[in-house]
């Protein structure tokens, strides 16, 4: 990512190249709200090896967001959120550290790129100021290192002319451009986790693909694990090792990449493959939507969350919650009559 002098003395230290990283175990956050508790996450489970991605997709409201920021730490037990389950990172609960180790993890460990640049930015500070202080914090850089070093950041994301770029404020950039700054500011420590919130929501398709090659060549190099959350279903696809596809706060199905985008068995994750556009179809035509809406999750179905959307729906679907179900080895699905059956 840098100069090799200056990377020799500000990587970090070797990392093991196999192993889990991460385990998230029951994992659970309640909004207490005027109207309610709103359980936007419920329930989740998983594990994350060392260089592995998973993909986490769904439709907005699914939970996807909360759940990253739940696994990073930023929401925690208090007077408005109640957060139950574990997330073990590394061998460390992140939900027992105190505000202080929460700090030192952030950014060096564990990095994200939020869903918006415009509000992750603070608009009164320099673009520089954003990049050097991570640098500063967590890797003892002097001022003039650090500033060499977001600049190099800031050309490897694809700005043009950092040096100048390095020292306007966010509103001088287009929102393209910001989303490449908070991507340099996740990247800048070479965390062994990346939390990678719709990172190229705001680009057009040839940044996107730079930005994700960019991901892939850091992630094959540092042994970085990757959670990849995002609505475009073809860039998990061509990404992720695994995915697991959320509705309504709970993992509804989840496989590696290549068995669940072949033979879905969750009618769901059926529903969202077939509303992705086809080259091959003619103009104009008409994109299969997904009836309905998702639910109110104050006041969640007793049953199956997705009965009242899904035209699979029988009595028992509407009358008792799935838990997940293996299919075969690794594949899970949650539901009572799932598709495809006997294909495998």
């Amino acid at each position: 990512m840098t100069s090799n002098a200056t990377r020799e003395s500000t990587r970090p230290a070797e990392r093991p190249r196999s192993g889990t990283l991460l385990a998230v175990e029951d994992l659970r956050t309640v909004i207490h709200t005027a109207r309610g508790d709103l359980k936007a996450v419920d329930g989740v489970s998983f594990t994350l090896d060392r260089g592995e991605t998973i993909g986490i997709v769904g439709e907005s409201g699914s939970g996807k967001s909360v759940l990253g920021r739940t696994i990073m730490g930023l929401h925690t037990t208090g007077p408005t959120t109640t957060i139950s389950g574990r997330v073990m990172f590394d061998g460390r609960d992140v939900q027992s550290l105190g505000p202080k180790d929460l700090r030192s993890l952030w950014g060096s460990q564990i990095g994200m790129v939020f869903q918006d640049p415009m509000t992750a930015l603070n608009p009164v500070k320099k673009i520089g100021v954003h990049l050097t202080e991570t640098l500063r914090k967590h890797q003892g850089l002097g001022r003039t290192p650090a500033r060499e070093r977001a600049v190099e950041l800031l050309d490897l994301v694809g700005i043009p002319d950092p040096r100048r770029r390095i020292d306007q404020f966010p509103h001088e950039m287009s929102g393209g451009m910001r989303q490449r700054v908070v991507i340099a500011m996740a990247l800048a420590n070479e965390p062994a986790l990346l939390i990678a919130d719709e990172p190229t929501t705001a680009l057009d398709v040839t940044v996107q693909r730079q930005i994700l090659d960019l991901l892939g060549n850091l992630q094959a190099e540092m042994g970085m694990a990757i959670i990849l959350i995002s609505h475009n279903l073809g860039v998990v696809a061509g990404r992720a090792d695994r995915v697991a596809v959320m509705y309504a706060g709970r993992v509804a199905e989840t496989a590696d990449a290549k068995t669940l985008f072949a033979d879905p068995r969750h009618p769901y994750s059926e529903a969202l493959l077939r509303a992705i556009p086809r080259l091959h179809e003619p103009p104009h035509v008409r994109l299969a939507a997904i009836d309905g809406a998702p639910p109110n999750m104050v006041q969640p179905p007793v049953g199956c969350r997705f009965a009242p959307r899904c035209a699979y729906a029988q009595e028992d679907c509407r009358t008792v919650l799935p838990e997940l179900e293996p299919a075969a080895t690794g594949h899970l699905f949650a539901c009572h009559h799932p598709v495809n059956r006997g294909e495998n």
